[in-house]
């Protein structure tokens, strides 16, 4: 499967803050043992490459993401260290445009058309709506699939256990990322089988849209 496939079938991409490299190993056990085979490590700490580097080491059925990329300099960090696609919050085209020309997925943010149309120019079909809630929620993917029919969104921010379901009903939604899943108390504390429990409950409100 191709990135887009693989994220299709994961519905729900955890989106983490990593602080300690240490944990990225056990971390990506449970989201795979809990339903959820996928993760998005953020570029919001020193620690994020070095996960993304044992993750992809010792955990390789792990879809992994590299979240929060920037520069062009910060996605070649990640794809080094083993990242399979690249995730940013807003469109730079730089960043883009270095991924394409290299073949490596990517999703960059957008909240406006303008910034939707500049994708598509770009050759894209998969954009991540961010901030969701904040940029309309679902409202605005609706307003967006008759301009966008061909695009698809994986709305990321504010999307919760209370909304991720009618996320995911949407047509033009391929996906979510959720920041619910992996808390940073109980990842800093280790507590992974918490998260284990967590990551089963959402690949559960996943598994009963229809």
């Amino acid at each position: 499967m191709n990135a887009a496939e693989i994220l299709q079938s994961v519905g729900i991409v955890p989106v983490i803050k990593m602080d300690c490299a240490e944990h990225a190993v056990p971390l990506a056990r449970a989201l795979k043992n809990g339903g959820l085979p996928a993760a998005e490590i953020t570029f919001r700490s020193e620690a994020a490459a070095e996960s993304i580097r044992l993750i992809a080491r010792d955990v390789p059925e792990l879809f992994i993401c590299a979240g929060t990329v920037l520069t062009p300099e910060q996605a070649a960090l990640a794809v080094e260290a083993g990242a399979r696609a690249i995730i940013s919050p807003g469109t730079n085209l730089e960043t883009v445009r270095w991924c394409v020309e290299r073949d490596i997925p990517v999703i960059p943010g957008c909240a406006t058309p303008t910034e939707i149309e500049a994708c598509m120019r770009e050759g894209l079909s998969l954009v991540k709506l961010f901030p969701a809630e904040v940029s309309g929620g679902i409202a605005m993917l609706k307003a967006l699939a008759g301009p966008y029919a061909a695009m698809r969104f994986m709305p990321t921010g504010g999307v919760k256990p209370a909304n991720v379901q009618e996320y995911l009903s949407q047509k033009n939604v391929l996906a979510c990322g959720g920041t619910w899943i992996v808390p940073g108390d109980l990842l800093s504390q280790g507590k992974f089988d918490e998260i284990e429990t967590l990551t089963r409950e959402a690949a559960a409100l996943r598994d009963r849209v229809g």
